[in-house]
């Protein structure tokens, strides 16, 4: 898979309030000049989660750009083209999605939703460990010759990290 732009990646989450705005945070900062990072969900929820907004604004994020968008952005005539699509909840993973412009390489990383904790202190850890075990598959991506690799082999690299064990459903 050779690439002269940078490679876009679309995390998906059904609602877009959580998750998949943790990974579109982590890939912009660990990606740098390499990824462009986007968010999306099959049905928005309209906000970002205020836990989600907490977290990042805490570990120096700018949040203002962060909001819960529709897929139907990356998947319109005119689209830029992406070159993954990872899911990261078990319901957008078993959604008929879009045919995304690009012929991206899709995988699944299915984590916890930490919303769904009612407790205030264990949802605050469940966010923290979702972030964190986002930034290590996400470092584990970076990692990656994705250049000398075919999309096939992408494709299976990516599934072998969406395989293993997150740690993040700890405090669920």
């Amino acid at each position: 898979m050779t690439n002269q732009r940078p490679w876009r990646v679309l995390f998906l989450c059904t609602a877009n309030s959580a998750r998949s705005i943790l990974a579109e945070a982590a890939m912009q900062r660990a990606g740098g000049d390499r990824f462009e990072a986007h968010s999306a969900g099959s049905t928005p929820r309209g906000a970002v989660n205020p836990a989600a907004l907490e977290l990042l604004a805490a570990e120096g994020f700018d949040v203002a750009a962060f909001r819960s968008k529709g897929w139907d952005e990356f998947a319109t005539p005119g689209a830029p083209p992406l070159d993954f699509v990872i899911t990261l909840c078990d319901s957008a993973a078993g959604e008929a999605c879009p045919v995304w412009p690009g012929r991206p390489v899709t995988a699944h990383w299915g984590l916890p939703d930490p919303a769904a904790l009612d407790d205030p202190d264990a949802r605050r850890q469940a966010f923290a460990g979702t972030l964190r075990a986002i930034e290590t598959r996400i470092g584990r991506l970076l990692q990656l010759p994705l250049d000398e690799m075919t999309a096939a082999e992408v494709g299976r690299a990516l599934a072998d990290i969406g395989a293993e064990p997150s740690g993040a459903g700890s405090q669920a």
